[in-house]
């Protein structure tokens, strides 16, 4: 059972599979960075200083100041700006996965192969057969 898991784990696409959860786990910490520090500040500004991390529907009633305050006390609340902020991150990873992505692949792109041509069908070889035998008694 060793000498199998040993076999596993030297395998390239387990420590590539690895290194791609390393480096997700970094990117995530920029991917953070970049919304909350740079991202949704202008935004916020633009609509009046709004911070959408601090949106929530407090199901209570209660009304409390802040979402932090609501949790604090153990109010059920829906945090929806938190989500609007996770929509935001997610959007940005995607696009940048997909630019990493394109550009992998056209860097691994094969040159296209023109098309063998085909062999003429019986048919084309008979029609060019008369052609030629008309042309020789014309």
């Amino acid at each position: 059972m060793f000498k199998e898991f040993k076999a596993f784990i030297a395998r390239g696409s387990v420590v590539d599979l690895a290194v791609g959860i390393i480096m997700g786990a970094a990117f995530t910490a920029i991917v953070n960075s970049l919304v909350a520090d740079i991202i949704m500040p202008p935004i916020g500004l633009l609509l009046g200083g709004i911070d959408f991390s601090s949106f929530y529907v407090d199901l209570s009633g209660t009304g409390y100041e802040s979402l932090d305050a609501a949790r604090a006390a153990g109010a059920p609340v829906v945090a929806y700006g938190i989500f609007i902020n996770a929509i935001i991150k997610f959007l940005i990873v995607a696009w940048a996965v997909f630019i990493l992505v394109k550009q992998v692949n056209r860097l691994y792109r094969k040159p296209e192969e023109s098309p063998a041509p085909t062999p003429p069908n019986n048919q084309e070889v008979l029609l060019a057969e008369i052609r030629d035998l008309l042309k020789q008694r014309g």
